[in-house]
């Protein structure tokens, strides 16, 4: 059974990296498995792909990386990849749609993690690869091109100056993972829509950060699979604080952390010199990282900000084919693009960004907030009545909840918790 686990996850094209990944399985069903290691279930993703292969179907993006070196066009892209302007969907498609992999493998090996941290080679690669299948490519949004994006912001944010001259290289390696795993097997719905229509996972986790907590434990699993950190003795630590990071994305909690973030900088106690002041910090990079696409120029927001309605719009229709009360923001015939992503950059981008400017007063931080402005800007454009209602403060998306019988302060998180990003 292992042996027939090593083809369906890595595909005959592989034949190097399969061979030994072969290789390690027959060695491990000769000896006895540890007591501790917990195998879990294939992810829904990984199932689909097995089932593909064991009817003789082709694998439809055979993985031709990590046993050839990085080749023309995505090399060079690599070098720049500490600019916020890199054009992440030019990276997915030079290399064959393995963007997550080739970028996170680069960081590892650019911060020197590999080196430092010891990390087998052939478990690294295998645990990277597993990562990217276990996302899902059909969600328009939530799949590893959208991973690898997170993941090559929150490295632009660990090069900032106070958190470049602070983090330790521990803090580094966990802000990689987390940034490469935090949407791991999203099912391309919110948490909403998992708890009314029973979704086991929602009943789990008991309706708290369903998809996070989802995220986290398939990311553990992924972890105690392949066995990247079983020399380490700090293994069951990095498990733990991956967690807290990942819980740090769930967005009905926006609230809670950014008012947190902004007592410490009114009061100005952040110390990073204190492990749990380091740690906070990176879960509102890591916070930031994922909801920084209106802050991207236009030509990468605006794509992103299509993917994401359309995501939106596509568990609407399966709400209303199933005859279920549509999710805010999810109605086709009753949102736009335009007026989603206006009530998303005032109510929950902006709030964030601004604080995180304060914290890091930097060209980055500046060239963020000038591209939210003028993003928002072209977006009110395109949407003439959400312009008009500036009136009232309001955009559509602000409308539509006050019509649901939201008041004042409570708008701003209403809206945070039916998106649920």
């Amino acid at each position: 059974m292992l042996i027939l686990n090593g083809i369906l996850h890595h595909g005959i094209s592989m034949s190097s990296f399969s061979c030994v990944c072969l290789c390690s399985a027959r060695a491990e069903s000769a000896g006895s498995i540890p007591a501790r290691r917990i195998r879990r279930l294939f992810s829904f993703q990984r199932h689909l792909l097995s089932s593909r292969l064991l009817r003789g179907a082709p694998h439809l993006n055979p993985l031709h990386i990590l046993d050839e070196d990085y080749c023309g066009q995505a090399k060079c892209m690599l070098e720049k990849v500490g600019s916020w302007n890199f054009e992440i969907f030019l990276f997915d498609r030079l290399t064959n749609g393995n963007s997550l992999v080739f970028l996170t493998f680069h960081l590892l090996n650019q911060y020197g993690l590999i080196e430092l941290f010891q990390l087998d080679m052939v478990k690294l690669r295998r645990f990277l690869v597993l990562v990217q299948e276990d996302y899902h490519n059909q969600n328009p949004y939530h799949n590893a091109v959208h991973a690898a994006d997170v993941t090559q912001a929150m490295h632009c944010y660990l090069r900032e100056p106070k958190l470049a001259q602070s983090l330790t290289s521990f803090d580094i390696l966990l802000g990689l993972l987390a940034a490469a795993t935090h949407d791991l097997d999203h099912p391309g719905v919110n948490q909403p829509f998992l708890i009314k229509t029973n979704h086991y996972l929602a009943a789990l986790y008991r309706n708290t950060s369903v998809l996070e907590n989802h995220h986290w434990r398939s990311a553990v699993g992924l972890l105690r699979e392949t066995e990247l950190f079983s020399h380490l003795p700090v293994e069951d630590s990095i498990e733990r604080q991956l967690g807290s990071l990942i819980l740090a994305t769930d967005i009905s909690r926006q609230n809670e952390y950014l008012s947190r973030f902004r007592t410490h900088l009114d009061e100005n106690d952040l110390c990073l010199g204190h492990a749990s002041h380091r740690h906070f910090v990176l879960q509102m990079a890591l916070k930031c990282a994922d909801i920084c696409n209106p802050c991207r120029p236009w030509e990468l927001s605006k794509q992103w900000s299509e993917k994401v309605t359309e995501e939106f719009f596509h568990q609407g229709d399966i709400e209303k084919k199933h005859k279920l009360e549509i999710s805010p923001l999810c109605d086709s015939e009753a949102n736009t693009i335009a007026s989603v992503q206006i009530g998303f950059m005032t109510y929950v981008v902006e709030p964030l960004f601004a604080e995180w400017a304060r914290f890091s007063d930097t060209r980055l931080s500046q060239t963020m907030l000038g591209h939210l402005g003028l993003n928002k800007a072209s977006w009110s454009a395109l949407e003439p009545e959400a312009s008009g209602s500036s009136e009232e403060g309001e955009s559509e998306p602000g409308r539509s909840l006050v019509e649901l019988g939201v008041r004042g302060d409570h708008l701003a998180l209403e809206l945070k918790q039916k998106l649920q990003l």
